[in-house]
């Protein structure tokens, strides 16, 4: 599925013109049909992917407890 410039800013939560941005300095995929550029939706989905990893990655972190005894001190 394609999308506008426009279309692919609200999908990434992201300004327009940056989006514009990435395209010229070719960062994303985008065909240019004579008016507009369309960018395929599929590109981004490895990108989600590996952002919903992280984010359950630092919630697995935040989750983890805290130890009884911080001052542990070494019994030489």
């Amino acid at each position: 599925m394609y999308l506008t410039v426009k279309e692919t800013a609200e999908y990434l939560d992201m300004d327009e013109q940056y989006i514009q941005k990435l395209i010229l300095t070719k960062r994303i995929r985008a065909l240019f049909d004579g008016e507009q550029y369309l960018i395929n939706k599929e590109q981004f989905n490895t990108h989600k992917e590996q952002v919903e990893k992280y984010r359950e990655l630092i919630q697995q972190i935040l989750n983890e407890p805290i130890p009884e005894d911080i001052d542990v001190k070494d019994e030489d």
